[in-house]
């Protein structure tokens, strides 16, 4: 998923978007409220990660001026500020979790997936379209039943074609999903990967319409 990350401090900055990134999703890193505001008006992200004390525009400003446009865009806060005063301001400002530094990246991935099942109004862990199912936890798919081993882009690649339950996705709108800023994105990159899932799905899994995208049927 394409996440984009606030935060001033290089060193949180750099761990965090090495790790996501290492789990197969494409992030977006911005060190101050204005260059946040900026990416989020430009680009549409599955998920922001927050700091709030960030130079030119406070984190809590960010927020409130993201909802007021009625962006619902899932706000993970990440913030050193503890006390349950600074909470209770960032859940009513539209925050949708919080979690405070220092913490473990496994603890922030699953709060990530939580908040991405939510948004997409499902409870169960597993995501299962047609005969496909993916674990987001254990990065794992089976098909059919049978385990089948992918790379972490191609399995962000699949993510987005189940979440999308049988529409069709461009070429771009795939690319939006699976690479972030300052990524090398050959022109033939999507067309790569899904050629490397129909060797291991079956050529029928991801099919194409000429001109509109790639979708899974929901017989595959």
């Amino acid at each position: 998923m394409r996440i984009l990350l606030v935060e001033d401090d290089p060193m949180i900055g750099t761990s965090v978007q090495r790790g996501l990134r290492s789990e197969g999703h494409a992030v977006d890193w911005v060190r101050d409220g204005v260059a946040a505001e900026l990416a989020l008006g430009d680009t549409g992200y599955a998920l922001v990660l927050l700091d709030l004390g960030l130079p030119r525009r406070d984190g809590l400003d960010v927020l409130s001026r993201l909802r007021a446009r009625n962006d619902a865009t899932p706000v993970l806060v990440l913030t050193a500020r503890d006390t349950v005063g600074d909470r209770v301001r960032g859940l009513d400002a539209g925050a949708d979790d919080y979690l405070v530094k220092p913490f473990d990246l496994d603890e922030l991935s699953a709060r990530i997936r939580a908040l991405t099942r939510r948004a997409h109004g499902q409870s169960s862990p597993v995501l299962r379209w047609g005969r496909l199912e993916l674990d987001p936890a254990a990065r794992s798919v089976t098909h059919d039943g049978a385990p089948v081993s992918v790379a972490a882009r191609e399995f962000a690649l699949l993510e987005a074609l189940v979440e999308a339950g049988g529409k069709p996705l461009s070429r771009v709108q795939l690319e939006e999903r699976i690479y972030g800023w300052g990524e090398e994105v050959g022109s033939n990159a999507v067309e790569v990967h899904i050629h490397a899932l129909r060797r291991k799905l079956g050529n029928d899994t991801i099919r194409n319409v000429r001109g509109v995208g790639y979708f899974i049927p929901e017989d595959a």
